[in-house]
């Protein structure tokens, strides 16, 4: 055999591949509202309730899933709540948006959230993180959980 005395590949050796956003938003955001791609981060920080990012030090290519509130612009005061996993390669930023109003049933919240941290842990792969799920604890709001029930 040729390569018999050559060593195997270090695991440090770098690797690279080719990546289109269209590709990636196939993959990661197929089940998003909404998607797009841009220069700048479309989050607004000051409507941001979560923010859990995970960063690569060597480039700056950055994973980002963040929960926002905001009311819909048409001054209806429509309040929705918005799941969006932004993900940094190069100059590039691609951003799928989970967004329903936030009067919805817990169920499509549950979904909703559900599909963004899927997004958000297949995203983390391309930065060789991997995702660790937690636990949290919600406080009942019964009024308004009561409000929408219908008693028989």
């Amino acid at each position: 055999m040729e390569n018999e005395a050559s060593a195997d590949p270090d695991w440090d050796t770098p690797l690279s591949i080719t990546l289109t956003p269209a590709l990636l938003i196939n993959v990661l955001f197929a089940t998003a509202n909404s998607v797009h791609t841009g220069w700048t981060s479309c989050v607004d920080n000051e409507l941001v309730l979560n923010d859990l990012v995970t960063m690569d030090e060597n480039n700056g290519n950055y994973c980002r899933m963040v929960e926002q509130e905001y009311l819909e612009e048409t001054g209806d005061d429509t309040a929705w709540h918005d799941w969006a996993v932004e993900l940094r390669l190069g100059n590039v930023i691609i951003t799928g948006h989970w967004q329903i109003q936030t009067t919805t049933s817990p169920m499509d919240w549950e979904w909703c959230a559900k599909q963004a941290e899927d997004a958000f842990e297949k995203a983390c792969v391309l930065l060789g993180r991997r995702l660790r799920r937690g636990v949290g604890v919600e406080e009942p709001d019964l009024e308004s959980q009561l409000a929408k029930q219908q008693r028989h």
